[in-house]
């Protein structure tokens, strides 16, 4: 009896452990915080600001940021129910308008990511000292990798790492989320970009591959 006790009790501990493994998990619905990029194998950074939009799903990304000798400024609009993304370019005042692939929304952990591990930034010796992380990895339609990690309590992004074999490495790490939406103006494109047209021959872009196009651009021209 003691050992059929003690089985169905490991049995149990075994349920409940199983229970709690992290799932893949959504943000919340708005959040605006702070970015920073690295691309084109650590030759480019920036750094800037984000709004997330999850019921319309829609975020708007601005950073500034540097390649080489070259200072390079960044405002994407990327709306993910209409699969339109915006490049604006304020100097100019021009719009690029351009197809958005909608198979990956930032501000969530795909449902098919493997969970690689569970980690505390900083440490877990004292109350307040770190902070619980799970980190996914999978693979997206294009064969490009991703290595992404979420906070546990909140699901609030930490770093998005990309791999293509065009470019190399992107890591988005993002930090200073506040919830809620400070400037719901953020997700309507300026006056100017009403009559850009649809650019049907462009690839679809993504979050990463975006990043990865303006790196490709900006290293052309040195």
């Amino acid at each position: 009896m003691n050992s059929v006790g003690l089985l169905f009790c490991f049995s149990l501990l075994l349920v409940a452990a199983t229970s709690q493994a992290p799932k893949p998990c959504f943000a919340p619905e708005l959040l605006t915080g702070g970015v920073s990029v690295m691309a084109a194998g650590g030759l480019m950074t920036t750094s800037g600001a984000v709004a997330y939009d999850a019921l319309g799903q829609r975020l708007r990304a601005r950073h500034y940021g540097s390649f080489g000798n070259l200072t390079v400024a960044v405002d994407e609009l990327m709306l993910y129910q209409q699969e339109v993304m915006y490049e604006i370019n304020w100097s100019a005042q021009t719009c690029r308008k351009l197809p958005l692939d909608t198979y990956f929304i930032p501000m969530q952990v795909p449902e098919d990511a493997s969970l690689l591990g569970q980690t505390i930034l900083g440490s877990s010796s004292s109350w307040g000292m770190g902070l619980l992380t799970n980190t996914w990895v999978g693979q997206f339609p294009n064969n490009d990798s991703y290595l992404l990690t979420f906070t546990e309590i909140g699901c609030l992004p930490v770093t998005l790492t990309n791999y293509s074999p065009k470019i190399g490495w992107t890591t988005i790490s993002t930090y200073n989320w506040v919830i809620g939406m400070s400037n719901p103006e953020d997700f309507f494109p300026p006056a100017f970009c009403y009559d850009a047209k649809m650019e049907k021959s462009a690839k679809p872009q993504t979050f990463f591959s975006a990043m990865e196009s303006l790196a490709m651009m900006v290293q052309s021209m040195k």
